[in-house]
């Protein structure tokens, strides 16, 4: 699949205007570029929380020893 070129991004952007009208484009990419500091964030916690786990977990038990 190849991706959209000159004309193609210029109908894309005449349908956008259409859609939402040109006083909403602004509050549009606001609230996307929300959504995304958002998601980065919830991807960067929660692999912060797998390395977490795994630090505790891959740390060796002390061995038990039965001097009876």
């Amino acid at each position: 699949m190849t991706m959209p070129g000159g004309p193609e991004l210029i109908i894309i952007l005449v349908i956008v205007v259409l859609l939402f009208g040109a006083k909403k484009l602004p509050d549009l990419g606001g609230s996307v570029g929300k959504s995304i500091k958002e998601f980065r964030k919830g991807v960067k916690d929660a692999s912060a929380d797998e390395e977490q786990v795994a630090s505790t977990t891959d740390q060796p038990s002390e061995p038990t020893s039965n001097d009876q």
